[in-house]
């Protein structure tokens, strides 16, 4: 229990009664200024923070006269505050003691706390006094003090010129225009003296020399590297699920499927681990930032989830971080601006500084948006690290439209484009092209015993319509075809509604509205067809219909779909022609599985329904779309892709004293001379290499499959001199070399040799009547065209 003294009261009772309004006031004013000295004070001793250069002096201190005289200020009007009260208190107490009659205890009671207040008052003046005075001496030496120290540094905070930093005066004369243009330059210790923009660009940045009177240890000290850790294969996805996040209907729908799939991938781990053996793999930090599904870009597929938009994106996107866990590297998943900025190590401001830290990543998976996104936020650390970055890139990035300057002198520009990024560093859904890395996806794999009961229960006139959006049943004409397949199979659909069948959908077509992915397998194995109408192109479900026993039909384009003459493909960083919906399926899978006929030419459409209808087909799966084929491929491109590394050998002429190359028997190409040194670091092996001179007009990927190869850009280097065409008795009058993507070459008429002048642009894509490409071929895995023979 808490006791209080009666005396105590007392004091209390009579200070409130001796303490009137006026007084209150006046000492709160007395209290307010005190207590804003002290801030005062307190802000200019700490703005010489210990850190501090020693000839950087702040604003605040810098400000001296001001601080003295705001000292002397606060001094007299304390002082003046003291007068005004005592005679406010004298005149006060003489009245109060007319008033008392006589009562002395009373008033010398009621005098006591008044004059004890008086003598601190009086007390504090004094001592602000004292203050200003001292303060004042140290404002002098401080001054005195940064006079010296600036004229000694003057001469060693001026642009150095030296030549192995050209840069350097005119950075330091962006900065001293500039510096305030980003709060992040004043994060790294800017201030607007010179010596200042000489420490950031020399220790942050690296246009400018280390400066010598700077402690190059602890600037320059970077943090030792973690121990490698072996990566172990994993069979639990739970954890995964956990990285994923939540809260958005597309993060949703991904992890569904990858608990959907958790048994398959792990045994699919199982069968890789036995493939394996005992190689070591050492365990990587790997940045997964999904980019489109920031807010900052706009994330239009989320809220179109539940509606029948567009999935592909996000069954790879699940796919490939099933894959990376799997495999048993260390994963961090962002999809917001601000975990990217997070985990890259951003400093506050607008982009235009480097990272406050090494990346703690070996890889980094994006897309196009996360891209720009790192782009704008990395500053210098951009380049510096953008060898690590895998972009994700549904359609493909050709390198005539990968190289910035090329791309713009020649037409290639586009919105996708002009990263100058090595063109492997893109990976794709299907093996487009092999100038870019084919990184796919995964289908459900069936047992036998699921095969079995499949082809058991199948309809065989039961038809399937490719399509949950209704605007892709727009298209003119469907009603032609439509209305011949209805006459021999029950059609059905999937369309999303909300309230009542969409009008584009026919009367006789039995719609089921937008089902879930079990739900929509388990459609997908009664019926004997799936049919699409040429939109949308290059998606997961054909690869689905046919791994549940489908046939697919789809349609013959006539001329082929470009970006010259189709607007989907406007803009997109590929002159790819597209024959077909699924030219994938068309030309990997083909029939049985695949028909792809003229859908304007009703007897050959009508044709096609009845041959299908009496052909019987297994379920099939490329082995490539299977979670160990995608294991295996995602497996090798982190053992064996480094694009860190220096490049080798690639200008023209530059090439072994003797040649690796040999004419084979038939004297139609190049092969990989058996006594010949094996190039180190090549990947893929070099030894896989073969070489042919193609026709006129024929693209290296056309001419490498005429002969059941694959064209390979990591062999350019090796062809990319005059004894290649020589070996393959090619006379070359004249020799030159420039920037073109159909090079190295042979031009006919001239008898003149072409020689690649910038690595960046070796392309197995593009052609011209003009030349003979000089084609660079390797074999490939069964099942596996992203990978040789010797590649994993």
């Amino acid at each position: 229990m808490i006791t209080v003294n009666p005396d105590g009261k007392i004091m209390v009772r009579r200070c409130l009664v001796t303490l009137r309004p006026f007084r209150l006031f006046v000492l709160g004013i007395g209290f307010f200024t005190l207590c804003f000295l002290m801030t005062s004070l307190g802000g200019q001793f700490s703005a010489r923070r210990l850190g501090d250069s020693p000839f950087t002096i702040r604003t605040e201190v810098m400000g001296g006269p001001e601080s003295r005289g705001v000292l002397r200020k606060m001094s007299d009007l304390l002082e003046l505050m003291v007068k005004r009260m005592d005679t406010l208190a004298r005149l006060e107490n003489s009245s109060e003691l007319r008033r008392a009659g006589g009562d002395a205890h009373f008033a010398a009671d009621r005098l006591a706390p008044g004059a004890g207040l008086m003598e601190r008052i009086q007390a504090i003046a004094q001592n602000v006094s004292d203050i200003a005075v001292k303060v004042d001496q140290i404002l002098r030496h401080s001054l005195l003090l940064h006079s010296k120290v600036s004229e000694s540094r003057r001469d060693q905070c001026e642009a150095p010129s030296d030549p192995k930093f050209p840069d350097c005066s005119g950075k330091v004369e962006w900065m001293r225009a500039r510096w305030t243009s980003d709060p992040c330059y004043a994060f790294f210790g800017v201030d607007g003296t010179e010596c200042s923009f000489l420490i950031y660009l020399s220790e942050v940045e690296w246009f400018c020399p280390p400066l010598p009177w700077r402690n190059q240890t602890a600037a320059r000290v970077a943090p030792k590297p973690l121990p490698k850790v072996q990566a172990v294969f994993r069979s639990n996805l739970s954890h995964l699920l956990e990285l994923m996040g939540s809260g958005k209907e597309s993060l949703i729908f991904m992890k569904k499927r990858t608990k959907r799939l958790t048994a398959q991938w792990a045994l699919a781990a199982q069968r890789l681990t036995r493939k394996l053996g005992d190689m070591r793999r050492d365990q990587k930090q790997i940045l997964v930032h999904i980019g489109f599904l920031t807010e900052e870009s706009g994330d239009v597929f989320s809220p179109r989830v539940l509606k029948g938009g567009p999935l592909g994106e996000m069954v790879q996107w699940a796919d490939i971080l099933a894959a990376l866990y799997v495999l048993g590297h260390g994963l961090r998943v962002t999809v917001s601006l601000k975990e990217l900025q997070s985990n890259l190590g951003v400093p506050p401001g607008r982009g235009s500084c480097p990272l406050t830290m090494p990346l703690p990543f070996d890889l980094i998976y994006t897309d196009y948006h996360g891209l720009q996104q790192m782009k704008q936020h990395m500053g210098l650390s951009f380049k510096k690290y953008r060898c690590r970055i895998r972009v994700i890139d549904t359609f493909g990035t050709e390198p005539a439209y990968n190289h910035e300057e090329y791309a713009t002198l020649h037409g290639y520009r586009t919105n996708w484009g002009y990263w100058n990024l090595n063109p492997k560093q893109f990976m794709t859904m299907f093996p487009h092209t092999p100038d870019n890395s084919f990184m796919g996806f995964v289908s459900e794999e069936l047992n036998e015993t699921e095969k079995q009961l499949i082809k058991g229960s199948k309809a065989s006139n039961m038809a399937v319509v490719y399509g949950k959006e209704a605007s892709i049943w727009k298209l003119q004409g469907k009603e032609k075809f439509l209305g011949i397949l209805s006459k021999y199979m029950e059609v059905h659909g999937t369309v999303y509604y909300e309230s009542q069948r969409p009008p584009e959908v026919p009367a006789f077509v039995k719609n089921h509205g937008l089902l879930p992915q079990p739900e929509f397998q388990q459609l997908l194995r009664k019926a004997k067809l799936f049919i699409g109408f040429g939109f949308p192109y290059e998606g997961p479900a054909p690869l689905e219909a046919i791994a549940n026993g489908c046939v697919f039909l789809q349609s013959r384009f006539s001329p082929p779909h470009s970006s010259l003459n189709h607007e989907f493909f406007r803009g997109k960083p590929t002159s790819r022609e597209v024959f077909s919906q699924h030219p994938y399926a068309e030309n990997f899978i083909g029939k049985p599985h695949v028909w792809t006929v003229d859908y304007n030419n009703s007897e050959e459409f009508e044709a096609a329904i009845k041959a299908i209808m009496r052909t019987q087909v297994d379920p099939y799966l490329p082995y490539e779309y299977t979670c160990e084929g995608m294991l295996e491929r995602i497996h090798a491109y982190i053992q064996h892709q480094d694009f860190c590394a220096a490049p080798g050998p690639s200008l023209p002429g530059a090439h072994a004293p003797q040649s690796p190359f040999i004419l084979a028997p038939n004297a139609t190409h190049l092969e990989w001379a058996r006594n010949a040194s094996v190039a180190p670091g090549a990947w893929p092996p070099a030894h896989s290499l073969r070489a042919w001179l193609a026709a006129p007009g024929r693209a290296c990927t056309d001419a490498c499959l005429d002969h059941g190869l694959v064209c390979e850009p990591a062999f350019f280097p090796f062809l990319n001199g005059r004894d290649a065409f020589l070996k393959l008795q090619v006379p070359c009058d004249s020799t030159e070399s420039e920037m073109n993507h159909l090079y190295p070459a042979f031009a006919q008429p001239g008898q003149e040799c072409y020689l690649q002048k910038e690595p960046l642009l070796f392309s197995c894509a593009g052609s011209s009547t003009k030349y003979h490409r000089l084609c660079p071929c390797r074999d490939f895995r069964k099942g596996q065209v992203a990978l040789c023979q010797g590649c994993l």
